[in-house]
């Protein structure tokens, strides 16, 4: 389930510093302050309220229709503390049994340049982190100081916190603190540093308000642009970093847990730790056939070589039962357990002679305590053997049989449904009318969420007609948590995938500063109490599947419980055989194949043309070469980042 972030503007103060209005009331521009606080962080949020404790109505009338005006549940003006509180009222009654996977993102009405990317950056470090809460920081410089001196500045009133903080807030409350700072003390808070310190900066004067305004004018097109780029009115298309952080944002793990057997746990993901009831291993035993011994026996740095008498073997599974004494040694097998009295094991190849009933160690031949595997060495008990959030793997169905575990605990399968629309697709086995295709982007697409371990929900084809769109897409998210579709995302008379996203529920973006792939809109539809996150795909097969890899898979892991650092592969380096073209101002993902250089390192050459239907490039290739936004022309020997397919595909 999907975190759900209310925006809360703080808007309850006396305005004591402007004659006693509101500063949230103040002019601004065309608006007020509160009104552009409103627009800068409603594109950010799934939902969004104020917080006033007098003019409600006049606030109601800034805020229109579908926004809530909420006073403070304590009476009396008693601060920041007490608007967080009502927030988090706010975020219970609105979430009833959902209140628990739901963030609160506060902001001041006084603060009308805050960053357009404040709900992302704070949502990822409270995720990175398992933080109760997350905060802007910024660094100040302070001209009246000594050199210019600069410090780090907390500013509490912009945060993200969780929902479930409510008791231990009302508790502090209870003691009569009414400091942010105070209650912050006794949560995991997460410090996230943003560059421009002059966002964060509220409006406290008349004459500041009057200073603000021509910023203010300039900072209404910013606003303007930023949120018709977000819902999908503007031309401007989103860079790929925003994107992703916009995603990683709003998707979250689905909460449903299943308990199966071990075997029937590849590819799943781990809801909870698995931890180690036992060493592992289980006792000391020996890394290697040879000789067990006393590393007190061995020789010394003079150069003599020391014979020992063999007492006994002992083989794996099989201990030796008696204890070494000074002068002997026991033959043993890789894996056995270590003899009472040894520390050591002389590896049989590196005996200086053997005799029926002895074995001589030359001098410097050995270290004590060599070879020696220590019980608990590889996994301790009560130790974390794979932690949560761990796609588990062939190797690690391995360690958890080691440990005698028969069955784990994982999240349950994401359902995932995905169709392509167009009237000029044809099934196969269907006759191939003139200026018609076969639908191939549902095959790679079955294929790539499969290999995801997805349940799939095939709606097969869905033509180009606004009602059969929506119908697929009310059924699609009845059933499924997330829909991927082909097709129908960009600016044709014949397109309306988005429109009908509009409709349905919201459009988080629709165009990326990508290629291939630059029509692709993801947002979530909605139908009755059911929904669902979409993608709306391109219809070129090659942007369908270059799209579904960098933003789709990445999102899907997420839903599915994977930790972030499972959701994105790193990128690797590898050296331009030949010249590529690249024009600055959008990301750009060219298949091509790596292999060894002349000199043995990492060489990539493209697969030859780089047009979004040419699929076979696809099948061709072994890597993405990632040309990123701001890079020009490529040169040969120049380095470039890749993807490779390998464990992506």
């Amino acid at each position: 389930m999907a975190p759900t972030i209310t925006g809360w503007i703080l808007a309850g103060g006396r305005g004591a510093r402007m004659g006693s209005v509101d500063k949230g009331l103040q002019p601004l521009g065309d608006t007020t302050m509160a009104g552009r606080v409103l627009a800068r962080l409603a594109p950010q949020v799934d939902a969004i309220a104020i917080n006033a404790n007098r003019n409600l109505a006049r606030y109601q009338a800034i805020a229109g229709p579908g926004v809530a005006v909420v006073a403070d549940h304590l009476g009396g003006f008693e601060g920041p503390l007490a608007g967080l509180q009502t927030g988090l009222l706010y975020c219970a009654a609105q979430g009833g049994a959902q209140a628990d996977n739901a963030l609160l993102l506060t902001a001041p009405c006084d603060s009308p340049f805050l960053p357009l990317d404040l709900a992302a950056r704070l949502h990822a470090a409270l995720v990175e982190h398992d933080a109760d809460l997350a905060l802007a920081v910024t660094i100040e410089t302070d001209p009246q100081a000594p050199g210019a001196e600069s410090r780090r500045q907390r500013h509490p009133v912009f945060s993200l916190l969780r929902a479930s903080l409510l008791p231990q807030l009302e508790q502090y409350l209870a003691t009569g603190a009414r400091r942010m700072e105070g209650w912050f003390q006794s949560l995991r808070v997460a410090e996230v540093l943003f560059d421009d310190a002059a966002a964060f900066r509220n409006i406290n004067t008349l004459e500041e308000l009057q200073r603000h305004a021509p910023a203010a004018a300039a900072t209404d097109i910013a606003t303007a642009t930023a949120t018709a780029t977000a819902t999908g009115s503007d031309n401007d298309p989103l860079p790929v970093d925003q994107a992703l952080r916009l995603i990683a944002t709003r998707v979250a793990p689905v909460v449903q847990t299943e308990t199966v057997a071990l075997r029937d746990a590849l590819d799943r993901v781990l809801a909870a730790d698995i931890i180690s009831p036992i060493n592992v291993p289980a006792y000391d035993n020996s890394a290697m056939d040879g000789y067990a011994l006393r590393g007190a026996d061995l020789p010394q740095s003079d150069g003599v070589p020391v014979t020992l008498t063999v007492a006994g073997i002992a083989y794996a599974g099989r201990a030796h039962g008696g204890t070494v004494e000074p002068g002997q040694c026991v033959r043993i097998m890789t894996g056995a357990a270590m003899p009472a009295g040894c520390d050591s094991v002389l590896p049989q190849e590196l005996a200086a002679a053997i005799g029926q009933d002895s074995v001589t160690i030359a001098a410097g031949s050995l270290a004590p305590g060599a070879n020696r595997r220590l019980a608990g060495e590889d996994l301790a008990l009560g130790g974390v053997a794979l932690p949560a959030g761990k796609l588990l793997r062939p190797a690690d169905l391995g360690l958890v049989a080691s440990l005698g575990i028969a069955e784990v605990t994982v999240r349950r399968r994401l359902r995932v449904a995905f169709f392509s629309t167009g009237d000029e697709l044809r099934a196969l086995g269907q006759p191939l009318d003139d200026g018609c295709v076969y639908d191939s982007n549902r095959y790679t697409l079955f294929g790539m969420l499969a290999r995801l371990g997805c349940e799939v929900i095939d709606l097969g084809i869905v033509r180009d007609d606004p009602a059969a769109l929506e119908a697929a897409l009310r059924t699609a998210c009845n059933g499924a948590d997330a829909i991927i579709t082909s097709g129908g995302v960009s600016e044709g008379a014949a397109d309306y995938t988005r429109d009908i996203m509009a409709l349905l529920g919201d459009v988080a973006f629709w165009k990326l500063a990508i290629r291939p792939g630059r029509p692709l809109a993801f947002g979530k539809v909605r139908d009755g109490g059911a929904s669902a996150w979409l993608f709306g795909l391109p219809g070129n097969p090659v942007a369908v599947m270059v799209s579904f890899y960098l933003f789709a898979r990445p999102a899907l892991l997420r839903m599915m419980g994977t930790t972030a650092a499972a959701a994105h592969p790193p990128l690797l380096r590898a050296r331009a055989a030949a010249a590529m073209r690249k024009r600055p101002g959008r990301t750009e993902y060219q298949r091509g194949i790596v292999a060894p250089g002349p000199d043995g390192a990492p060489q990539v050459r493209l697969t030859g043309a780089q047009g979004s239907g040419i699929l076979s490039s696809m099948t061709t290739a072994n890597c993405i070469v990632v040309l990123a936004h701001d890079q020009g022309n490529v040169a040969a020997g120049d380095l470039v980042d890749i993807l490779p397919f390998e464990g992506l595909i």
